[in-house]
């Protein structure tokens, strides 16, 4: 992915996106809380949502690093 400004929206149905602050293209992540979630979350959706997407970063940097690592593991076995 590119490096660019990204944005956290929402869209005020229950529906908040994550994406590019600097187009109109489709949102690299939506999250949708259905109407029983929104009046158990108590106006807290955005921050949940926040919660989730940085999760999932922190998971997919993870998993990167730990391929990464297995690859360079790898590559220096001596046989």
């Amino acid at each position: 992915m590119s490096a660019s400004l990204l944005e956290i929206v929402d869209l005020g149905d229950g529906e908040i996106v994550l994406q590019r602050a600097d187009d109109d293209s489709e949102p690299l992540v939506t999250i949708r809380f259905s109407d029983e979630s929104r009046i158990y979350m108590m106006d807290n959706g955005l921050e949940v949502a926040k919660a989730m997407i940085q999760a999932g970063i922190q998971a997919a940097a993870a998993i990167a690093e730990q391929e990464t690592s297995e690859e360079t593991t790898v590559s220096r076995m001596l046989h």
